[in-house]
């Protein structure tokens, strides 16, 4: 059993996202393991100053949500970052906050399994390459850690659509029960 956190970064009401992610976590939960979710709606994310004091302190000197998501990222054994393709790329809040988890990178962080649960308007295989790459980035700053898989769903534009959806549906369903 993993603790998973999942990170859902649309601020849109009745993300595609947050629906396939909230399937997923059913999945996931039913296959045993704890998951917490966490969504960006409502949090105040500064961007990185770049100041570097982290990596001697393991702490942002940018006093917001940031400095709490950053702490559940440490002692969760799996992360699920959810995010919207925008332009071919992630969410830019997906990105701004793993620039603020910077503090983690000299920590003795417990996370072994990054996965990524994206969405778009385009149906290509192609579409969420450039999201995968920029998380893999990350990823690979994390000796311990390695990118375990994604899931991508496209073909979902307006709000609310997900819910109708249902190959994406049992897609993230099954996607959460073979999370590790």
């Amino acid at each position: 059993m993993s603790k998973i956190l999942v990170i859902a970064t649309s601020l849109r009401p009745k993300s595609n996202s947050d629906t396939l992610a909230m399937e997923m976590i059913r999945g996931a939960e039913e296959a045993g393991h704890k998951v917490e979710f966490v969504s960006l709606k409502n949090k105040q994310i500064s961007f990185c100053k770049g100041c570097l004091a982290c990596q001697k302190t393991e702490k942002c000197v940018i006093k917001d949500d940031a400095v709490e998501i950053a702490e559940k990222v440490k002692l969760a054994d799996t992360l699920v970052f959810v995010t919207p393709i925008y332009y071919y790329e992630m969410s830019g809040q997906m990105k701004t906050l793993l620039d603020r988890l910077n503090p983690l990178f000299p920590s003795d962080y417990f996370f072994r399994k990054v996965y990524l649960l994206s969405t778009a308007a385009e149906e290509e295989a192609y579409v969420p390459n450039r999201a995968l790459a920029g998380l893999g980035g990350w990823v690979d700053c994390f000796e311990k850690a390695e990118l375990a898989g994604s899931l991508f769903c496209g073909g979902l534009n307006d709000s609310g659509e997900a819910e109708k959806h249902v190959k994406g549906l049992e897609k993230a369903y099954a996607f959460g029960k073979q999370l590790q």
